[in-house]
This record gives C-alpha cells, sequence and structure tokens, in this order.
C-alpha cells in the first residue's frame, strides 16, 4: 500500500484493537452494537452470533444461534433491537435482542424472495422492511402487520441498498453497474431516475443524507459520488483502490468518506475540499496536439504517407493525443486519481506540486475484505474477511 505523506505517519494509521475468529465459514455481514463492546454477526456457516467484550479483553458470544441455512445478510436497528437477518433460501427472519445482549427472541419470518437475499434495511421512521434478492426483486414490507407493501423488478440482482427517510427515495445499484433511484410511497413506487458510470458491477452504497450525496463503489475498483442535492447533475470520480471496492461508509461529522477493498485495502478521503469532474473523453481520428492519424483513419494515412498511431487520451483534459504527445504520468487527487495517470503533456506541464497534494491516505487490513461497518460513535471501524475472521479498528487517528 502507499505510505502515508504525514509528519508522523506511525501515529496516523488505523489500530487493530481486536480479532474476532472461531467461525467455520466466510462472515457474511457484522455490525458494531453502538454504545456497547460488542459485535453481531451472521456467517455463511449458518450461525448468528452476538459477541460482548470480556474482562480479559476477548470477544466472546453471549449469543450462539444456528439458522437452517446460510445467513447471507442483516440489518440491526439499536433503538429497537431489532435484528433482520436475510437467507439464502429467500426468507427474511427477525430477532428481538435483549437489553444485556444475552438473549435472542424471534419475532417474525417473511417469505421475501425466490432466491437468495442479498441486502435487508429495517426502516424505523416508517416501519418498512426493504430487501433485495438474486430473484431481481427490490421489495418493502410493513413490520408491524407483516404483510408486503410493493415490490419492483430490477435489471439484474441487486448488491447495494440505500434509503433516505426524507424523500423515501430508495437508491437501488445492481450487478449491471446501474443505480437506480424509487420514490416509494405506502404500496407504490415510481421511477425517479437512472444512473450509469461504472464499467462494472455496483459492490456498495452509502448516502449522505446531510450533503445529500450518494457513493457507489464497485467492481471496476472505483467509487463514484454522485452530487443528488446539489441538482447539477455532477458525478465525481475516485480512484484509489487496486481491486473490487467492498464497502463503503461516511463519516460525516469530518467529511470523509472510508473505503475498503477485496485486497484488503483501506482508504480514507477527505470530501472536505473542491472537487472537480473528470472531463469527457473527446473523439477524434487524429491526435488533438500533433494532429497525426489514429489507425483507423485510413484517409489521413494515405493522404500524409503516415503511419497511423493507437489513440489514448489525457485524464485531465480529456483529448484525444498520440502515446508520444501523452508521454507523462501524474496524480491528479482533485479529480479523484490517486495514483499516477496518463495527461498530455501540455497538461503535465500546468499540474502544480500542490495541485499533486494527496486528498487520501492509505492502509493495508492485512486481509480480503467482504464487509465493513463504521460505527461513529466509538470511531471504530470494524472489517470481516476471506479469512473467516474479524477485526475491530480504532479510527480516531485517521477519521477525526
Amino acid at each position: 500500500m502507499a505510505a502515508e505523506i504525514q509528519p508522523q505517519p506511525q501515529a496516523r494509521k488505523p489500530c487493530l484493537l481486536s480479532k474476532i475468529e472461531a467461525f467455520q465459514d466466510v462472515v457474511s455481514t457484522a455490525v458494531i452494537i453502538p454504545k456497547e463492546d460488542g459485535v453481531i454477526s451472521v456467517s455463511e456457516d449458518r450461525t448468528i452470533r452476538v459477541w460482548l467484550k470480556r474482562d480479559s479483553g476477548q470477544y466472546w458470544p453471549s449469543v450462539y444461534h444456528t439458522m437452517t441455512t446460510s445467513c447471507s445478510c442483516m440489518s440491526f436497528n439499536p433503538e429497537t433491537r431489532r435484528l433482520s437477518v436475510g437467507m439464502d433460501t429467500g426468507s427474511i427472519c427477525e430477532f428481538i435482542l435483549s437489553e444485556d445482549y444475552n438473549k435472542m427472541t424471534p419475532a417474525s419470518t417473511y417469505q421475501a424472495h425466490q432466491g437468495r437475499v442479498t441486502v435487508v434495511l429495517f426502516v424505523l421512521e416508517m416501519e418498512w422492511l426493504l430487501s433485495t434478492g438474486q430473484d431481481k426483486n427490490f421489495n418493502w414490507h410493513c413490520s408491524e402487520s407483516g404483510q408486503q407493501l410493493g415490490t419492483y423488478r430490477t435489471t439484474a440482482w441487486v448488491s447495494g441498498l440505500q434509503f433516505d427517510v426524507e424523500t423515501r427515495h430508495a437508491f437501488v445499484g445492481d450487478q449491471s453497474g446501474q443505480v437506480t433511484i424509487l420514490k416509494l410511497e405506502q404500496d407504490s413506487c415510481s421511477l425517479v431516475t437512472t444512473f450509469k458510470g461504472h464499467t462494472g458491477n455496483v459492490t456498495a452504497l452509502c448516502w449522505d443524507p446531510v450533503q445529500r450525496v450518494l457513493f457507489s463503489g464497485s467492481s471496476d475498483h472505483s467509487i463514484i459520488m454522485w452530487d443528488i442535492g446539489g441538482r447539477k447533475g455532477t458525478a465525481i470520480e475516485l480512484q484509489g483502490h487496486n481491486d473490487k471496492v467492498q464497502g463503503l461508509c461516511y463519516a460525516s461529522h469530518t467529511r470523509q468518506l472510508i473505503s475498503c477493498s477485496s485486497d484488503g485495502g483501506i482508504v480514507i478521503w477527505n470530501m472536505d475540499v473542491s472537487r472537480q469532474e473528470t472531463p469527457e473523453w473527446l473523439d477524434s481520428d487524429s491526435c488533438q496536439k500533433c494532429e497525426q492519424p489514429f489507425f483507423w483513419n485510413f484517409k489521413q494515412m494515405w493522404d500524409s504517407k503516415k503511419i497511423g498511431l493507437r489513440q489514448h487520451h489525457c485524464r485531465k483534459c480529456g483529448q484525444a493525443v498520440c502515446g508520444k504527445c501523452s508521454s507523462k504520468r501524474s496524480t491528479i487527487p482533485l479529480m479523484g486519481f490517486e495514483f499516477e495517470v496518463r495527461v498530455c503533456d501540455s497538461c503535465h506541464e500546468s499540474i502544480t506540486d500542490d495541485d499533486r497534494a494527496p486528498t487520501a491516505t492509505f492502509h493495508d487490513s492485512k486481509h480480503s475484505v467482504v464487509h465493513m461497518h463504521y460505527e461513529p460513535t466509538t470511531g471504530n471501524l470494524l472489517t470481516s474477511g476471506t479469512d473467516k475472521v474479524v477485526k475491530l479498528w480504532d479510527m480516531s487517528p485517521v477519521v477525526s
């Protein structure tokens, strides 16, 4: 991972607090219990476990419950202590946890989907249970009556879901790379718009209701910030991962975005800066700098008696250029490029050292992350990996 540029970098890294092991399979989802030294986990090994920190400093399960099939996802509401667990069979099982988190009581079961539940989200303000499945259906149920209120058919199965209580907008990210915005009513919904900016499937969504910004992460290694509240249609790209983005969380009090990827990378993005949109790539049959023809421009090659060149694009201005006119590389952090990218020679000359100042820090969790959860009241981050280990991190040195 890239080194941080800090006077004392050793004091500006996430601090590993604890490891939770003993799982027989990958942990699908886990959350930190606010105001408690506790963690709730659901796993492919069919277990739901509540872990509480003992005097020894170790986490031990106060609840160990085995389901009939694999647990694929969950949503936990700390105010009601309601735990909603999505199953491999398509059903959603709800439990109520006791105040001391030593007991879990079954509450409801929803036959929500015909395939594996991919995301489940409980909305206390509406008393709605939102869910998506590999059957390509987005459903919402009334958590009081247990009745299904509505459904929407998606183009591909959904892997990211967020909800805005104020406007009743659901943000649905799917495997086609598309983000769909739906307006939900009590028993119906309407399509507001769709966003398509990723070349890979959407793997994670994060909604900031204060700034009214949606973040989407993808298997194409990128993150896009969609400015919905500004009504400008601005889409800012963030390029700082070398592998599939697996999780996104936003620390609104410091305006920092936390992202994790499957190669173990944790990136902390400073979003309290004036970021710039990346330009559209321009079309041209010849280099827009030296006017040499590209290899498909047969007429100009014949007329000028020159061999056609391969086309590239400058990441800063978007112009179509040849390799000779774009031989330089540079970071452009305010455009989201924390790694060096191709730029044309004239743009390279215009980029100052201040322009290259990083707006993100990079850290290594040392396991292949499949899920993450950030708890702002404690400043702690949870990551679970393919190594069947859950790690807890103190993020206060870097998210402050």
